[in-house]
Formats: C-alpha cells, sequence, structure tokens
C-alpha cells in the first residue's frame, strides 16, 4: 500500500534467527556494558525495498524514522548503532555509506552481479583478538568524534538488533599480524635490535596486534572541533563534495556521516591491555601515509626512515615490558591528494634558486592555496580509543601533532627527533623546513631553528627536459643538511 515490496519469506532478511547463530561473538571486550535492560524496546526492523530511487530524504512528520543515535551514551544499548546499510531506507540514521570510496566498488560488483544484495556478513567469528576497551573516553560525546568507538564489537554490543534482523557493519577490525621489514632484518644485523623469541623473531618478523579503522563523523563534534557551526559545515561539505550528499542539508536528524575518505590502522607492539597504565612505558608515533616512500623508498621525504625508526624504538619498548604504537593514517600528502604532492614536487625541483628549504612550504601554498589539510585536531580520538592518557616517548617531530595531542589531556614526557643519519640526502630541505617552520629541532637539528641554514641547504633540481636519456641524468645537486653542514 505504501509503495514498497516485503522480502519473501525465508530470506536473510527476514530469518533473524538463523543470523544470529553465526553472529554469536567468538570473544567479548565489552564486559557489563554489554548486557541490555530492555532489548524489546527496539524498533521493529523496516526492511522494505523501495519501488522509486529517492534523490534524497526529508526529516519531519511524514519522512524517514532514523532508529536511536545518542552519541556518547553509556552503553551500546543507550546509545544505539550505525545505521548506514542501504537495505534500512526509512531506519537508517547516517548519511554517507561503509567503506568511504570503496562503496563504489560495491556498486561496481553489484551492477555486474557478482555479488549478492541480500548477503548478510556472518559477524560471530571476526570478532576482536585483543581486549581493547570500553575506556571513559567512549561514552564523552566530545572526546571521541571521528568513529564509532563500538565499531569493533557490533554482533557483542548490537546482538539483539542484528536478532531482529537489522544490518549493522563493523566499522573496526581487530586483527593480529606477523610483520617483517628488511630494515629490522638490518637492526638485528647491526646490533641495535636483538631477537627474543616473543615479540622480535631472529628472522626480523615481529608480532603485532592492529585494527582498522573506518571514519563514522559525529557532525555536532565536527563542527565543535573546528569552532564553526553544524549549519556551516554541512553546507561547505555538501559545496565541496559538488552536491554528493544532499542529506546534509535536507536532513538535519541525522547526525552521523561516513565520509568517503580513508580511515586508519593501529599497529601495537605487546600488550595492548597495559595502554591505559601510565606507569608502564608507552612509545608511539602517529604517522600519515606517504606512499612515495612508505612503500616504494622515495627519498624526497623522511616518511618511511622516520616510520621505521619508530617500528624498531616501538620493539625495544615492548621487549622491556611496554607497549609500542604505530598509528598510520591515510592522509596522503599531507590529505591534499598524491597528485597534488607531485605537482608540488615539480615545481619545487624546477623553481628558480633550485630547491630550497626556504620555498618549501610556500610551493605546496603556490599548487594547493593551503600548506595542509590534515586537522591534527581530529587525530588524538584513536588515542583515547586505545586508552591512552601518557605517552612516555613521542617518536615525532610535528609541533602540530604534540599540540593536538597535549590539548586533549594526553601528557608526552620526551619528543624524539629521526636520527640525523637517517635523513634522505634529498631529505634535507624537509627537515630543514620543518624545524624552521616550528617542528620540534631536539639536539639534532638546533641550527635548523634559527634559519640560518635555509638557503644553504638544497635538493635535486628539474628543468624542463622530458626526454628520457636526459632526464635520467638530472638530480644529483642535492647540497647541505639541516644540521647545518
Amino acid at each position: 500500500e505504501d509503495g514498497r515490496r516485503l522480502k519473501a519469506p525465508g530470506s536473510p532478511w527476514s530469518s533473524p534467527t538463523v543470523r544470529r547463530l553465526e553472529d554469536t561473538p567468538c570473544t567479548r571486550v565489552l564486559g557489563d556494558s554489554a548486557a541490555y535492560g530492555d532489548a524489546l524496546s527496539i524498533p521493529e526492523v523496516d526492511l522494505g525495498e523501495a519501488s522509486a530511487m529517492a534523490l534524497t530524504t526529508h526529516d519531519g512528520s511524514y519522512g524517514p524514522e532514523p532508529v536511536l543515535m545518542n552519541w556518547g551514551a553509556k552503553t551500546p544499548e543507550l546509545r544505539g548503532p550505525v545505521l548506514a546499510t542501504s537495505r534500512h531506507n526509512t531506519q537508517r540514521n547516517s548519511i554517507g555509506a561503509h567503506s568511504g570510496g570503496y562503496s563504489i566498488y560495491r556498486a561496481l560488483a553489484v551492477v555486474t552481479k557478482n555479488v549478492d544484495e541480500d548477503h548478510f556478513p556472518k559477524l560471530g567469528m571476526t570478532t576482536p583478538v585483543a581486549q581493547i576497551g570500553p575506556f571513559p573516553a567512549w561514552h564523552d560525546p566530545k572526546r571521541i568524534v571521528t568513529f564509532d568507538p563500538y565499531g569493533h564489537a557490533i554482533s557483542e554490543g548490537f546482538g539483539p538488533w542484528l536478532d531482529r534482523g537489522y544490518d549493522i557493519r563493523p566499522t573496526i577490525a581487530v586483527t593480529k599480524a606477523h610483520i617483517e621489514l628488511p630494515e629490522c632484518r638490518e637492526a638485528l644485523r647491526e646490533g641495535r635490535l636483538v631477537a627474543d623469541g616473543k615479540v622480535l623473531m631472529a628472522d626480523g618478523q615481529s608480532f603485532v596486534t592492529k585494527a582498522a579503522i573506518e571514519p563514522v563523523w559525529y557532525l555536532p563534534g565536527i563542527a565543535e572541533r573546528f569552532g564553526v557551526s553544524e549549519d556551516a559545515l554541512r553546507q561547505s561539505i555538501f559545496k565541496e563534495t559538488n552536491s554528493m550528499y544532499p542529506e546534509l542539508i535536507t536532513r538535519r536528524d541525522l547526525k552521523l556521516f561516513l565520509p568517503p575518505i580513508g580511515g586508519l590502522t593501529v599497529y601495537i607492539w605487546g600488550d595492548p591491555e597495559k595502554i591505559p597504565d601510565e606507569s608502564v612505558e608507552l612509545t608511539c608515533r602517529v604517522h600519515d601515509e606517504c606512499n612515495g616512500s612508505d612503500v616504494f623508498g622515495s627519498d624526497i621525504c623522511t616518511c618511511r626512515p622516520y616510520l621505521t625508526h619508530a617500528i624498531e624504538e616501538c620493539i625495544k619498548t615492548a621487549q622491556k615490558g611496554g607497549t609500542g604504537i604505530c598509528v598510520y593514517f591515510r592522509k596522503e600528502g599531507r590529505a591534499l591528494g598524491e597528485v597534488t604532492k607531485y605537482l608540488v614536487y615539480n615545481m619545487r625541483k624546477r623553481q628558480e634558486g633550485g630547491d630550497k628549504a626556504s620555498e618549501y612550504f610556500n610551493c605546496t601554498r603556490e599548487v594547493a592555496g593551503v600548506t595542509d589539510t590534515r586537522f591534527q585536531v581530529l587525530m588524538p580520538d584513536v588515542l583515547h580509543w586505545l586508552g591512552v592518557t601518557k605517552i612516555h616517548r613521542f617518536i615525532s617531530m610535528s609541533d602540530m601533532k604534540h599540540d593536538a595531542i597535549v590539548n586533549t589531556g594526553i601528557k608526552i614526557e620526551e619528543r624524539v627527533e629521526i636520527p640525523p643519519d637517517m635523513v634522505p640526502k634529498d631529505a634535507q630541505v624537509e627537515i630543514a623546513a620543518k624545524v624552521f617552520a616550528g617542528y620540534h629541532a631536539g639536539k639534532s637539528y638546533e641550527k635548523a631553528a634559527d634559519g640560518s641554514t635555509l638557503d644553504q641547504v638544497k635538493g635535486r633540481e628539474y628543468s624542463a627536459e622530458i626526454e628520457y636519456v636526459k632526464s635520467v641524468e638530472e638530480g644529483t645537486g642535492a647540497e647541505g643538511t639541516a644540521q647545518g653542514q
């Protein structure tokens, strides 16, 4: 009568009892907070399928009825699930889609009939391999606003919703792995690291717990972080995404947004349950993605060397009974993107006077109009999710990351700069420019802090030559170091 049709009896959408057996959690991490006092208050699931595609929806008396979302509530029952799958047309409480930009690939799988649209994920054996949380920050609507703190415990925290037939997807996965880096094998050979057979094996493999996290933005909290109104934030995102998300404007009742951006990964060496204990040493690096260096070893920046140095320090800390954390954010090119980054590279190398530290940030501004859009004010959420209250050794020179963390109440005892012998020749420009701009210099880069070395530090230069046999001979003119040598 209302233009929708229900799924046929026996389909996954109408068999919650069968589904629940598949969703019984293999591990449990939430404790008593997962208990429900009144599961019968959960509304009946509406699994109707629209007969026509709506370009947008509107709130109001005759609009959809999104399920409960009380961000920051003390229990999953009081808060409600993040409901963002496409099969809940009238009840979803989020704008956007799961998996960010990867949702486009799912659309391709649907249109090419490579996936069954009626498929429900089996969550029971996907539960976390380690105990993380819950912590007080999970229940603070202002402390964590960039992802769902319960995203790794869907079958445990929202089991009664699954019983009702709701399709609720995890936005966090916690697993474990053995990782192997050539730098760790080198560190073993040179004696910087020693295998203990637990944290680090003789072949250079180290044991980690790791968590992948997808963004779920609580829009009122995001707006408050930036000191703007929620309306202004919604309008800006709507405009800059070329009107991709009209519900940012038409659905003020929906406070959650799953943005089409990359998430983050947390790598943990040592026992994750020790992280909240301030008496146990904690080493930490927060790292922003750099595909060129991290994966392919480009020497124009210090990203991979600094990351692998942090991993070594995390291993050492774990071997002493502490914990090491590396957080890897997908913010390529200072969140400006890899295309923009490469354009900047060309400008730096071709500008008059060569690739100088004094012009390092100006070149980015000339190309992108801004030098950085990573907005570290959003970064500390993951540390609060992990229960971090004190960092003994922070493996970073960034003033923006340091200030963002301590401004949320987390203490940092020591800041550790990258060892000078790990800075690639063409990356001296980067270090000199960043230290002069306010990055932590430590004892290694004090001369760069006063600007005396800026014009002495130069990187390789490119010309307008594009013929390979000539172009390949360029780029040998790096000069000077950020240490003033």
